[in-house]
């Protein structure tokens, strides 16, 4: 099974790389940037138990994704402590047309599978790692 699922993978981030670059997103900077526009206000910590990410990895990307004008963080409204990451009108944009791009991928790359074919596919790989 591992074996399979690894071989589909490539087949897919490989083509993931190419279409996403001009976005300039990795597939790690994609997560996290969806994550964002999906739930304005997450944290740190959250997106971290989220995509299993380190923190310290994740510091360097906030960052960066910040650099860019993608994101910026605010005050969170229930937790003095906590900061909650926002996308920015330009992070919303960029994020609609890179998950555009990706859903179109995904399309794609599975066209030799019918709709629920494609949903049952994602539903039992979802149990995986869910």
């Amino acid at each position: 099974m591992g074996y399979n699922a690894r071989r589909a993978a490539l087949s897919i981030i490989e083509l993931f790389l190419e279409r996403l670059a001009p976005y300039g997103l990795k597939p790690v900077d994609f997560s996290v940037m969806s994550t964002i526009h999906h739930n304005p206000g997450v944290t740190s910590r959250q997106l971290c138990a989220a995509l299993n990410l380190l923190p310290p990895n994740l510091v360097g990307l906030i960052q960066s994704l910040e650099a860019r004008g993608l994101i910026e963080r605010k005050p969170h409204p229930h937790d003095g402590r906590a900061v909650g990451l926002h996308p920015t009108d330009q992070g919303i944009a960029l994020m609609q047309q890179a998950e555009q791009t990706a859903s179109d991928l995904e399309v794609e790359k599975t066209s030799r599978l019918t709709a629920a074919q494609r949903k049952t596919l994602l539903d039992l790989l979802q149990k995986i790692y869910l």
